[in-house]
């Protein structure tokens, strides 16, 4: 259980330090996006373990689930790209005829 927790833990720090790497300016500060990393996957490890029960739970699917978790926390963090340039004109999306 140790092990489990462990490696989750390390396992979140590692897909967290990937994601500042590859997202950089769509992230919030690094502090938050470690932390979250490895929150997700511990709370990841703990979902594994309560959803396959006592006994049944195996290294390997305790640590994928965590690396899932882990994943979709962090990209709740993802902030949209800013684009470049002028904006569009924003149209209606229907208009009333005119009279006349």
């Amino acid at each position: 259980m140790l092990i489990e927790a462990l490696g989750s833990a390390l396992l979140g720090l590692a897909l967290s330090a990937a994601a500042l790497w590859l997202f950089a300016p769509r992230l919030p500060s690094p502090r938050v996006v470690l932390a979250s990393g490895a929150l997700g996957a511990l709370f990841g490890a703990y979902l594994t373990q309560y959803a396959l029960g006592p006994g049944h739970g195996t290294v390997t699917a305790t640590l994928v689930g965590s690396a899932l978790v882990a994943a979709v926390v962090l990209s709740l963090l993802l902030r949209p790209r800013r684009q470049s340039g002028p904006r569009p004109a924003r149209r209606a999306p229907f208009s009333l005829p005119s009279r006349g």
